[in-house]
């Protein structure tokens, strides 16, 4: 009868558990993936032959009048630039990558939106895409952004049935300047940046990010050269009022603000360069009882913008 036991068990000795391997078998691995990641799908590639011919592909610019599509490289940046809503034609994910809670946060960012491609890449495409930056597996194409003509911000104000009330930046470079200087115009019931097309910040995934979304309903214009759209606005009636720490009038004593007018703000260092300068109407300062030197360019935006909303309302 023992013998038979042992030939109905098939096994000698004790018997030893499956380590977990069963229960961790029975685990769920999250939702199902969109059909662009999954591998085999005919739409994984389909995807992997457009992302093979988007990365030799180099961006175009189209008269002026649009910026060249960027590229948001790296985890943590590409999930920071999808929650605060910075415009995106593609989500690229690296083949095989660690399925993290930030890779997850991603795809479902993605998906949500709507309007993004997701497609599937190996690391060496991605890696020529990014020059060799560390993408972690994740890179986000920014679109080139539609900027603008100076004329254009006008007329909105007067189909508004308002005076103009515009921010020109002089010398800014840093798009974190710019993306505040958007928000301020949005908050106080401005029209719309002018920026100049070389030298300067332009409308970077950064910029939109600092921007905190106001970007999508505050136009930004890029003028060709700053100095002549100054000397154009003012032909139409529009007040230049240039900051400058050591400006003739005092932030407090401008009636201007009350009716059309362009602030122009210099960079933190520079300020205003000559001719800039000397296109401006009045040259104004803000006081500083604390004895700042100066103030960066979203600060003093947001200052003057403020003073400008007070009177108008």
């Amino acid at each position: 009868m023992a013998a038979n036991n042992r030939r109905m068990s098939g096994k000698k000795g004790a018997q030893v558990g499956s380590g977990g391997q069963r229960r961790r078998g029975l685990e769920g691995k999250g939702p199902t993936p969109p059909a662009e990641m999954r591998k085999g799908h005919a739409k994984q590639r389909a995807a992997q032959a457009k992302a093979r011919r988007a990365v030799g592909r180099t961006p175009q610019r189209r008269g002026g009048g649009r910026s060249t599509s960027e590229l948001v490289v790296g985890r943590n940046p590409v999930v920071e630039a999808l929650r605060e809503g910075v415009p995106a034609s593609t989500l690229y994910v690296q083949q095989f990558i660690d399925n993290d809670e930030r890779v997850r946060e991603a795809l479902q960012l993605a998906a949500e939106r709507g309007g993004i491609n997701l497609m599937e890449a190996p690391r060496p495409e991605l890696d020529r895409m990014t020059n060799g930056l560390n993408h972690q597996g994740l890179v986000l194409q920014v679109p080139p952004y539609e900027y603008a003509h100076p004329e254009d911000l006008v007329a909105n104000a007067h189909d508004e049935g308002q005076d103009p009330l515009l921010v020109a930046l002089d010398g800014v470079t840093d798009p974190r300047n710019l993306g505040a200087v958007v928000r301020s115009v949005s908050a106080f019931g401005g029209h719309g940046v002018v920026v100049p097309e070389r030298r300067a910040a332009g409308m970077t995934a950064g910029a939109w990010k600092t921007s905190a979304g106001t970007a999508a309903r505050t136009p930004v214009a890029r003028a060709t050269n700053l100095t002549r759209a100054l000397e154009a606005y003012k032909k139409a009636g529009i007040t230049v009022v240039g900051l400058a720490a050591d400006g003739e009038a005092e932030l407090g004593d401008l009636d201007a603000l009350s009716g059309p007018v362009v602030i122009v703000v210099g960079s933190e260092g520079k300020g205003l360069s000559r001719l800039v300068g000397e296109t401006c109407d009045f040259r104004v300062r803000i006081p500083m009882p604390g004895g700042a030197e100066s103030l960066n360019a979203g600060v003093a935006a947001g200052i003057v913008l403020y003073e400008a909303a007070r009177r108008r309302g």
